[in-house]
């Protein structure tokens, strides 16, 4: 499996919320023209717009400012910066985001944009067979009881 591949679906993937899977989803199968390459944000992240409205992001800045209702430009930078920091945590790597990261910047759009479709795709297949599983377990017990 690919560097990057694993990084995503390890690290990435579990730490990001149903919403922000979805929003990714879409920007992805729409070629959301916000979802950039080779920043994290536009404008970016510099200390005199931190207080300005995010325009653009890239995958993770894209998934807490489109999925999670982030707003700033600081907001965002501190939603990517601590996703980063949990990506490395879960995988024991310092910059393990980096394959990812790396990964999303330099794949051509239309090649980055169909790979990376499939496997939030997958993620929220996933997260929807668990979720009928955990409620088909909850009916039983009620069931049961």
């Amino acid at each position: 499996m690919e560097s990057w591949r694993k990084v995503w679906r390890e690290g990435v993937a579990p730490l990001l919320s149903t919403p922000a899977l979805e929003a990714l989803q879409s920007a992805l199968k729409n070629d959301d023209t916000r979802l950039i390459q080779g920043a994290t944000t536009t404008p970016p992240p510099l200390p005199c717009v931190q207080d300005w409205p995010v325009e653009a992001a890239c995958a993770l800045g894209f998934c807490g400012w489109q999925g999670d209702g982030l707003e700033t430009v600081a907001e965002v930078e501190e939603f990517f910066a601590r996703t980063c920091f949990e990506i490395d945590q879960r995988l024991g790597e310092p910059a393990a985001c980096r394959w990812f990261l790396n990964w999303f910047d330099e794949t051509p759009r239309d090649q980055m944009r169909e790979q990376l479709l499939a496997e939030v795709h997958r993620a929220l297949a996933q997260r929807r067979s668990a979720g009928d599983s955990i409620e088909a377990e909850n009916a039983g017990e009620i069931a049961a009881a």
